[in-house]
Parts: C-alpha cells; structure tokens; sequence
C-alpha cells in the first residue's frame, strides 16, 4: 500500500520531493540517515508490540487441541483452526523477517531499503493479524454458539478491522495532509 508520498520511499541522498512538492521541516533538523534511523527504530517498536500480539493469539490457538472439546470440532473447524494456526506462523516468520533482513543488509549503508521492505512486512503482517483475528472469532462463536452467530462475528470482526487499520487511518492522513501548514 505504499504511496508516492511514503516517508520510507527516500534513499540517502535523493530528493526530498514528495508527489512534485517538498516534505515539510518539521523542525527536528534532521539528515536524511538520521531520518532513516528514526523511522527504523519506530517500525522496530510497531514490530514489538504486533510480536506480543500475535505470540499471545499463536500460543492461545496452540493450547486448543489441547482442551476437552477439541474433539468435537467438525471438518470445518478443524480446517478453519489449521489455517489459523498456518497464518499465525507465517506471522510470526513475518515479523522475524525483518530482523534477518536488517542481519542480510547491516553494514552495506542500505538503510533506505531495509526501512522500505519493512515497511511493506508491517504492512503484510497487519493484514494477516486482521484475518487471524476474524477467523478465531469465527471459530470460537462458531463452537459456542453456531455458524450463523460465527460468520456474523467474523464479519464485524473483519469491518471494524477495515474501519480501524485502513479507513480510518487514510482519512486521518488525507485531513492532516489537507491542514498541513506550509512550509
């Protein structure tokens, strides 16, 4: 989902033109690596906080077969919990991709392009986290309640995921890209 006005798009030493106009001074003085060594650090925090996440929800859905009713899931169930545990583990190697990419490209002054790739795992990883999301509440109100009740949920599950992780967020940039002061 990468723009043209992605911040994560510059190199070292390239232009700072976004979509034919200049990325405004925000007033921290930055160089171009110093940038880049920002933004690495931030998506290395917004890889914390989704690792947590999704190491939660791996281990819940690891505990299941583990429990009494387990074996009253139908074909259905079963295919939707190992497609659910498949996700969480591509997850995960999502996630920990981004680290061996920064062990491959550490020392070669590619910063730019490990903050890119990055961004685009962020970017996967989110998306998959909405459909682990969706499919365990599925599976859980499915078992508990019935099918019907488990689509519903998913369904609202997916829409609040869309309104939260795309609409809201595009509408929030497009207004603060609107009200920007000129610099």
């Amino acid at each position: 989902m990468s723009t043209a006005a992605d911040p994560y798009d510059e190199e070292p030493g390239s232009s700072d033109d976004v979509a034919g106009g200049s990325v405004p001074d925000d007033g921290r003085g930055e160089s171009s690596n110093q940038r880049l060594d920002r933004n690495w650090q931030e998506m290395l925090q917004e890889l914390r906080v989704m690792q947590t996440g999704i190491q939660i929800l791996t281990g819940f859905l690891l505990t299941l077969p583990f429990q009494s009713r387990f074996a009253e899931l139908d074909d259905t169930q079963v295919m939707v919990y190992l497609g659910l545990v498949c996700l969480s583990a591509l997850i995960t190697a999502l996630v920990l991709s981004s680290v061996n990419l920064h062990r491959v490209l550490f020392g070669l002054r590619v910063k730019a392009t490990l903050v890119r790739h990055t961004a685009i795992i962020i970017q996967a990883t989110i998306a998959l986290v909405g459909l682990v999301l969706a499919g365990t509440a599925w599976l859980i109100f499915d078992l508990v309640v019935g099918r019907l009740s488990g689509l519903v949920v998913a369904g609202s599950v997916l829409l609040v995921v869309l309104l939260l992780w795309v609409v809201y967020p595009l509408a929030v940039r497009r207004r603060a890209v609107r009200n920007r002061a000129p610099s």
